[in-house]
């Protein structure tokens, strides 16, 4: 690199003609220029330039060599332009993985309207409610719905996510409607096995303690789909986040229990990625669009 550096100092010399011209071009010394072009020369055991303190001009051997670093100076000069043309929109493929029920609901309209604002922009998503892992399997982001973001994650919170303790009209007649969290046990429940949120229980704050309980139930499934359908056809009780089962609390199929109780405190629905100092403007663009889509108060509330 160093040698690379002299090299671009010698073609510029020779361009401009002048130490010190090529000196205020570079943002350096007149001095360091003709350090650089020394030890160059020393490195080739050549001289490049005839210098005396009125002129200067190139040897043979100088203006062959100049030929050679003239174009490593354009190859330079071309690559820093496409950087920056590159980091001046977004572009290029972005790698997403998100869980399932969330992409399918809302995540989908959202690339909609970004792919249409981003013409230059691909889209590869993995909806999977799996932990992946970004550095090893080469993602650019991942939507969490958690409490505990990564620590070794840049985490940006997109909005709010409320979780509801539920069932249909006919259970609750059938088997009449608990008051409390503990209540539960008494209560056909519905495992959900699919989100990493339940697997260490059902939690609820209530005043200034939390409660966890630990439900077996009659039935334990990995499909929200298949839970939202057992629990409007009156098999039992689900905990489940608003985006999630939203639309069917508005209808009236599924009633929330429990008001009283906060289940899940804390949860959240975050974009997370790797800390990088130099973000791609596609992450960045991503990002800026889920702020704007979800939040402050996501669509599902």
């Amino acid at each position: 690199m160093e040698r690379l550096a002299e090299m671009m100092t010698f073609a510029k010399v020779v361009e401009t003609r002048s130490f010190s011209a090529a000196a205020h071009m570079l943002g350096t010394s007149k001095s360091l220029v003709s350090k650089q072009i020394g030890s160059l020369e020393q490195a080739l055991g050549v001289r490049l330039l005839n210098r005396t303190t009125r002129r200067m001009s190139l040897t043979e051997i100088g203006a062959a060599y100049y030929e050679h670093c003239a174009r490593i100076a354009q190859e330079v000069d071309a690559a820093a332009e496409t950087v920056t043309h590159l980091q001046a929109e977004p572009r290029g493929v972005l790698r997403i993985t998100s869980p399932v029920i969330f992409a399918s609901l809302h995540l989908a309209p959202a690339l909609g309207s970004f792919l249409r604002q981003h013409v230059q922009v691909e889209v590869e998503l993995d909806a999977s409610d799996r932990v992946v892992d970004l550095v090893e399997e080469g993602y650019d982001l991942a939507i969490r719905i958690t409490d505990h973001p990564s620590p070794n994650m840049v985490a940006r919170r997109i909005a709010p996510v409320r979780w509801v303790t539920c069932a249909s009209p006919e259970y609750l007649e059938r088997h009449g409607t608990p008051r409390t969290p503990q209540e539960l046990h008494q209560h056909h429940c519905l495992v959900y096995r699919g989100i990493p949120a339940l697997r260490s229980g059902w939690r609820y704050g209530v005043g200034s303690k939390e409660i966890v309980l630990h439900l077996h139930g009659r039935c334990r499934v990995n499909s929200s789909e298949v839970m939202i359908q057992l629990a409007l056809d009156g098999m039992g009780i689900v905990l489940l986040p608003t985006y999630i089962i939203g639309q069917h609390l508005k209808s009236g199929r599924l009633r929330e229990i429990l008001p009283d109780s906060i289940a899940n405190p804390g949860m959240s629905l975050y974009v997370t990625y790797l800390p990088n100092k130099y973000m791609q403007p596609k992450v960045r663009a991503f990002i800026d669009h889920l702020m704007a889509h979800f939040g402050p108060v996501p669509p599902w509330e």
